[in-house]
């Protein structure tokens, strides 16, 4: 297999004062060190094999300021930084290895137990801060969540951005608190039983602060991507290259203790090597999984709906663990919103909802009028517990204008309603911040360039981007620290009104997906899904040993009745989205289905709008 060159990069602490320094700059001929201090010393690195650049410096205190200095004068953050106390453009700081943990006995957890919540951590608190989510994390843990989702935390340049314009790939974001404050967070999450994944980008770096270029063929002329310049990883030299980027990896699971990795759009990464990029990083991080002995995963964002990802080496996949749908996601939206802008006119049918929870992809070689050619591959025969799905996240939510979330979208059933398909379905369900009291504040997109003509450029790049696709409203400027603001959710809200009873209906959601046999069971095998197209009515039906469930999902506006072909028995209400504890209002329709129900060959069933009601019986071996 080939291997790539993955070294000990950065400034490294050792013993009695000692630092060890290496950075790989394939591009110069003499490297040095510049420590900033009383006084500043200058220490040249050693040429070591490979391009690389190394030395050991005594007297190299914790905190200590440095850059790396070229042979010109020129000097650069290090490209493997801990830390950028002073932004994207200025000194990195020598990082002490975090002590205070007391993870050492944490397994992680398989993929199948993750119930995930998605955090912008910027917005999630007022302080935007990882020590200020610490507080909020036994609420999550009493909401039902297994795992929590950071947005991008490598630095990015200002206090305010999404993350996905990091630049120092090995560098916890300063304004956040930097590792230690990450270290904190991950150490506090392991000991309330929540697994941490990393949103990490390994297809482009941000524009601001980008300084790679400067050391060595990180970039390759050969492909461009919506970012410009390709990611070298199968040009000359992208074996250091692909080191740099697995060390990257590396250090958030190894030094951080991060359970699992999401890897961003990665059907932006242009790779034609025979063993490719993302089937080293998978081996990579698994191994270290092995050696710490506890589970590390990683989970692939793609649009391409090409089940390769997800399959293992020894089927010609990519060895990776898990799979953002969004097809599932595209299927949900477009029954409860009635939209058909973009890529969602692909998508509007019970059938396609019924595709998506039976299958996972909804377009496995179909033809796709968004694409006009033929999309995706089969995906049945793929586990369950591999797709990642939900009804809203931060692209699906922050990429629109306005930001609209769901709860600007759809009434409180709806909301209802999106929770049960999610939470019911076979699959990993992922809630984005505030979705599970219905938050009525958007998740704008937002920036904090330095550089003004950047600014612009992203104003409108925004503007040009929404005149065709999501064009309800004018976007407000991202640039704005106003538009920041507005996307703070708001969770004093969760526990008054239909807010605090969709919670209620979240929680026991997650609740019964763990308690019940036939709902913890992840499995395609074992399910039924049924659409009936005409009364807008999907069943599904999921089974494990002597437990089974049924969920009859209602998207329509107006009440039904659906006769429903099931086995012969005795099935009781177990839930009811209708019932006034889950946020109905006042005056509003009451449930219509009995505690019990004797179903025979056929039952007529009815059903309040947009509503959903799940019912269990003991079955038969």
């Amino acid at each position: 297999m080939r291997k790539a060159k993955v070294r000990d990069v950065g400034a490294r602490v050792l013993a009695d004062g000692r630092c060890q320094f290496r950075v790989w700059a394939p591009r110069h001929q003499s490297l040095a060190i510049h420590l900033l201090g009383s006084p500043d010393r200058v220490i040249s690195l050693e040429a070591e094999a490979d391009g690389y650049f190394a030395a050991e410096i005594a007297d190299v205190a914790p905190g200590t300021r440095y850059f790396v200095r070229f042979a010109d004068g020129q000097e650069r953050p290090d490209p493997a930084s801990r830390l950028q106390p002073e932004g994207v453009h200025g000194p990195s700081a020598v990082v002490a290895p975090f002590t205070a943990w007391t993870d050492e006995h944490w397994p992680g957890q398989p993929l199948r137990d993750y119930a995930i919540y998605e955090i912008h951590t910027g917005t999630f608190t007022a302080e935007g801060t990882f020590t200020a989510i610490i507080p909020r994390l036994d609420d999550l843990v009493d909401l039902g969540i297994t795992a929590i989702e950071l947005m991008p935390i490598a630095q990015f340049p200002g206090a305010r951005n999404w993350g996905y314009d990091g630049v120092s790939l090995y560098a916890a974001q300063s304004t956040y608190g930097g590792p230690e404050g990450l270290a904190r967070l991950v150490d506090a999450c392991h000991a309330r039983g929540l697994a941490v994944i990393l949103d990490v980008v390994y297809n482009h770096l941000g524009p601001e602060g980008n300084y790679l270029s400067g050391f060595g063929p990180y970039f390759t002329e050969k492909y461009q991507t919506p970012w410009g310049k390709s990611l070298n990883y199968d040009d000359a030299e992208s074996d250091a290259v692909r080191g740099f980027f697995i060390g990257s990896a590396l250090h958030w699971v190894e030094e951080c203790h991060i359970d699992a990795l999401r890897l961003d759009a990665v059907d932006t990464i242009i790779d034609y090597s025979a063993i490719t990029f993302l089937t080293e990083l998978a081996e990579h991080v698994h191994a270290a999984g092995e050696r710490l002995h506890r589970h590390v995963l990683l989970i692939a964002e793609s649009d391409l709906n090409d089940v390769r990802l997800i399959e293992p080496p020894e089927r010609n996949g990519f060895g990776l663990d898990g799979q953002w749908c969004d097809n599932f996601h595209h299927a949900l939206h477009t029954l409860l919103t009635g939209e058909q802008d973009g890529y969602y006119m692909d998508f509007g049918s019970i059938d396609d909802m019924a595709r998506a929870l039976r299958d996972g992809y909804v377009y496995t070689g179909d033809y796709s009028i968004f694409r006009r050619r033929s999309h995706g591959s089969a995906s049945r025969h793929i586990q369950a517990e591999r797709f990642v799905v939900f009804s809203q996240n931060h692209d699906q939510v922050g990429n629109r204008a306005r930001g609209d979330r769901l709860s600007q979208l759809v009434p409180p059933e709806g909301l209802r309603l999106a929770a049960g398909v999610v939470l019911l379905s076979p699959y990993i369900p992922l809630i984005f911040m505030g979705e599970e009291y219905g938050d009525q504040h958007p998740f704008l997109f937002f920036i904090n360039h330095g550089d003004p003509d950047l600014v612009r450029a992203v104003q409108e790049g925004r503007r040009n981007e929404f005149a065709a696709f999501f064009a309800r409203g004018t976007a407000p400027d991202p640039a704005d620290v106003a538009t920041f603001q507005q996307s703070m959710p708001d969770p004093r809200v969760a526990h008054s009104g239909w807010h605090a009873g969709l919670r209620a209906l979240y929680q026991e959601l997650l609740r019964l997906r763990k308690s019940q046999p036939a709902l913890a069971h992840l499995s395609k095998d074992d399910q039924e899904v049924i659409g009936f197209a005409g009364q807008n009515v999907i069943t599904l039906r999921r089974w494990h040993l002597t437990d089974e469930m049924l969920a009859v999902f209602h998207f329509g506006t107006e009440p039904t009745e659906v006769r429903l072909p099931l086995p012969t028995g005795e099935w009781h209400t177990v839930l009811d989205s209708s019932d006034p504890r889950w946020g109905a209002t006042p005056g509003a329709p009451s449930p219509l289905v009995p505690p019990t129900i004797f179903f025979e060959s056929e039952m007529a069933l009815p059903l309040l709008p947009r509503s959903f009601v799940l019912f269990a019986r003991e079955r038969n071996q």
